[in-house]
């Protein structure tokens, strides 16, 4: 009895492992996001042109897209512990080949590594975080987790930009690496193993399933501005340094600019999720978003200083927590609770593609047409992706009767 005891009371408590889960996800995402700004800059202090900075970026969105659910099947097998330890490992040790890489194309293999170091280390921690919680503190749980996740994607990019001007790219690469290497250790040394159990059940053919949802209108529709708020983003993450530098600002103001964003992004989501709870249909709130985030890549374009930038930052951060807060819930209610899970991989797929696509096009087209009209064209794809959206989700009426999963 005494040994049953004392292996209870050697298990962590759900608050404990919570906060050792935000520790991780805080570590993990600041040094993967302490590169972002940085890596587009190195790369052209290294003779990438628009087109080839775009490319190294899309790498990793790419590996990303492609992984992301295959890895998150195989932690089911494996255990989410060890698939978390290989994606820190990855993450780190892509950092410190980036310090060790003197031409773009070497930064792009990296870049893909980077991607599947991603794939393995994001979906695995948010299926542990659900697997630490008890059914009735999911929400809770999911709340205090995506604010470490995305305080750290706002500190991220400003860290790296203040750590550039000061110290140089390739102190940032090392620092990263070494951030994300501590990270490793905490999830060795302090998350339990545990294994999540399959359930055996006979279920729907997921073939048949997701052939019917390619015929949910309403559901389309959230892929949609999904796929367009995503390219958007990603126009922000890859070419907005680039663009920041010609109008004269330094390191540290475009790593600000970062933060700003991830900030004014992650801080208004619990709100916008209580507001979208309590609107009689979210989609409202999706447009009204997502025309705020139209209005910021125009913004972005017409922009001259770096007080501009952060007042279109602060717009396009805001303007991003009310869409895609709104959008996740949505998802939940266009589809029967059993169609959930491939809705969800859907969504996800439309996130990492849409940053790709971006990453990958914009760059020549933005040779040909300049960062300005290349912003002003990102945000005229997304006003008419929020036309398809008010079409397909006319007359939706939602599920009546079931618990939104938020």
């Amino acid at each position: 009895m005494t040994n049953v005891a004392s292996n209870k009371s050697a298990i962590p408590s759900y608050t404990t492992l919570l906060w050792i889960c935000c520790g991780v996800a805080f570590g993990g995402f600041l040094g993967s996001h302490m590169r972002l700004p940085v890596v587009p800059l190195y790369a052209r202090s290294l003779g990438a042109d628009t087109v080839l900075v775009g490319i190294i970026n899309s790498a990793f969105l790419l590996m990303a897209a492609l992984l992301s659910f295959p890895l998150g099947m195989m932690s089911d097998r494996l255990g989410r512990k060890r698939l978390a330890c290989f994606g820190a490992l990855i993450l780190s040790a892509t950092s410190f080949l980036l310090y060790f890489s003197r031409t773009p194309w070497q930064m792009v293999w990296i870049y893909l590594f980077f991607g599947i170091g991603l794939a393995a280390f994001g979906p695995t921690m948010m299926s542990l975080v659900a697997d630490i919680s008890p059914a009735t503190h999911l929400g809770r749980s999911y709340g205090w987790y995506t604010t470490a996740l995305y305080t750290s994607m706002s500190l991220g990019p400003a860290l790296g930009g203040f750590v550039a001007e000061e110290l140089g790219f390739l102190q940032v690469f090392i620092i990263s690496g070494i951030l994300i290497f501590i990270t490793f250790w905490l999830i060795l040394f302090y998350l339990p193993r545990a294994r999540h159990i399959l359930d055996t059940k006979a279920k729907k053919n997921e073939a048949a399933v997701a052939a019917s949802l390619l015929h949910n209108r309403p559901l389309v529709g959230c892929w949609l501005v999904t796929l367009g708020g995503c390219f958007g983003l990603g126009m922000f993450i890859t070419f907005f340094p680039l663009h920041a530098q010609n109008q004269g600002l330094n390191m540290a103001e475009i790593g600000l600019v970062f933060a700003v964003q991830g900030l004014s992004n992650a801080l208004c989501r619990i709100p916008f999720g209580y507001l979208s709870d309590r609107v009689a249909r979210r989609g409202s709130l999706v447009i009204l978003g997502l025309l705020g985030f139209s209005a910021a890549m125009v913004g972005f374009a017409v922009s001259e200083n770096v007080v501009h930038f952060i007042l279109t930052a602060t717009l396009f951060g805001i303007s991003m927590g009310l869409a895609f807060t709104s959008v996740g819930a949505l998802i939940a209610e266009v589809v029967d609770q059993e169609s959930r899970g491939l809705a969800m991989g859907g969504y996800n797929t439309c996130i990492y593609f849409g940053m790709m696509l971006s990453s990958a096009l914009m760059g020549s087209i933005i040779q040909r047409i300049g960062f300005e009209n290349g912003f002003h064209l990102t945000a005229v794809i997304n006003f008419l992706l929020v036309g398809f959206f008010y079409l397909f989700m006319k007359n939706f009426e939602p599920y009546k009767g079931e618990t939104i999963t938020q």
